[in-house]
């Protein structure tokens, strides 16, 4: 191995255990978020509310297809929103019987100010990086998430059942 060789098998070793770390990190700043979104609510809500807000309108299917979150949970995470205010059902245009989920005023301009929070944390926290890394970083970041919104799209299409 040459000095600037890099060990593909240490890189992928380094690669989950750095993505582990900001996963739990990132757990932890949903659970704080959605904390002061309103003291009620869990962490998987700021990532609906979240959802909806760059998404919607979403009906509750589409969320936990997005989500990756079971039927139960984002139910109760949807009723919670709805319940604060933060969330608003209507009818679906497409489907009367359907209805389809939104931030309400309330719930968008709390999320808005959360968001903006947390731009000014990542400005100030990533200061000393030059603008070319930081803008590096978030292409690489959506490479990754569009690998992984492919694959969740390949196991959607894999659990259909033939003629469906």
């Amino acid at each position: 191995m040459t000095g600037n060789a890099v060990d593909a098998h240490a890189a992928f070793v380094e690669l989950e255990r750095e993505i582990g770390l900001l996963l739990r990190r990132s757990r932890a700043i949903s659970a704080r978020l959605a904390r002061e979104l309103h003291p009620d609510l869990d962490g998987a809500a700021y990532g609906l509310l979240a959802l909806l807000e760059d998404a919607g309108p979403l009906r509750a299917g589409d969320l936990v297809l997005r989500l990756g979150l079971d039927k139960s949970t984002v139910s109760r995470q949807v009723a919670s929103l709805v319940e604060l205010g933060l969330v608003d059902r209507v009818a679906d245009p497409d489907d009367g019987r359907a209805q389809v989920l939104s931030p309400s005023a309330e719930g968008a301009a709390r999320l808005a100010g959360i968001r903006a929070a947390r731009r000014a944390r990542w400005e100030s926290d990533l200061a000393g990086w030059p603008a070319d890394d930081v803008a590096t970083l978030a292409v690489l970041l959506e490479r990754l998430n569009r690998i992984g919104d492919a694959r969740e799209a390949e196991s959607e299409e894999g659990s259909t059942p033939p003629g469906e």
